[in-house]
């Protein structure tokens, strides 16, 4: 039985530089294609949220003079730029993808809307939803956590460069310990900084899971779609 019926994924857009100092990594962008379609061999189906921190991130932007608004707004172009790239590297490997946009951008993608996902997910496509909420001062993360509410996902499955939640960080301190599994409330007590606190808490509100695993190592998304015990699970 495979757990989930239909889930959201948000995938950084950092991990799409690979080893390059920004930009796309075209292999790094293929083995995510060819984790995708495996993925969707299974039947699972699959909204898609990519940040677009590889290209300009609004935030940091905003601290080197530019006006937040703008910022975030070039940020948001940023994540159309990620989804356009995986929506071909998709449709590539044979894999039917649509990109959807927050903001109107036609030819470039299809207006957003909750009917449209849904209807092209039971159709059997991968839709990346692109542009972030369209509204400037919330984060990819919190944009992950409203579709994948709307779409009615099982679980957003969070792809980062580590294999789950830890004490700290485990890139800078050798002793952090991982979390299996892991509660909201416990996530703020501690002060984890799993995803910025609007997100978390639009998922502890409407009860939607997470998944938070390793999507560099290639096999992992199948691994977490079969329901294996990877990554850290984090529920009410």
């Amino acid at each position: 039985m495979i757990p989930f019926k239909r889930v959201l994924l948000k995938l950084s857009g950092e991990s799409l530089m690979g080893t390059k100092k920004a930009g796309i990594d075209e292999n790094r962008l293929s083995e995510y294609a060819a984790q995708i379609k495996a993925a969707a061999a299974l039947g699972v189906q699959m909204g898609i949220v990519i940040g677009g921190g590889n290209i300009f991130r609004g935030l940091s932007g905003a601290s080197k003079g530019y006006d937040r608004v703008k910022g975030d707004q070039m940020g948001m172009l940023a994540t159309c730029i990620n989804g356009l790239a995986l929506c071909s590297a998709l449709q590539a490997e044979g894999v039917k993808a649509r990109l959807l946009t927050a903001i109107r951008m036609e030819p470039i993608g299809e207006f957003f809307s909750k009917d449209k996902a849904i209807e092209c997910m039971e159709r059997g496509e991968v839709v990346i939803l692109s542009g972030g909420t369209g509204s400037p001062y919330f984060t990819t993360d919190t944009g992950s956590s409203l579709r994948g509410i709307e779409i009615e996902a099982d679980a957003m499955l969070k792809g980062t460069r580590v294999d789950g939640i830890y004490t700290a960080d485990p890139e800078k301190d050798p002793t952090a310990t991982k979390f299996d599994t892991i509660t909201y409330d416990e996530i703020y007590t501690r002060g984890l900084k799993v995803m910025d606190l609007t997100a978390t808490t639009m998922c502890k509100e409407n009860n939607l899971p997470i998944v938070v695993f390793d999507m560099d190592t290639p096999g992992n998304l199948l691994k977490v779609l079969k329901g294996e015990k990877i990554g850290t699970y984090v529920h009410n």
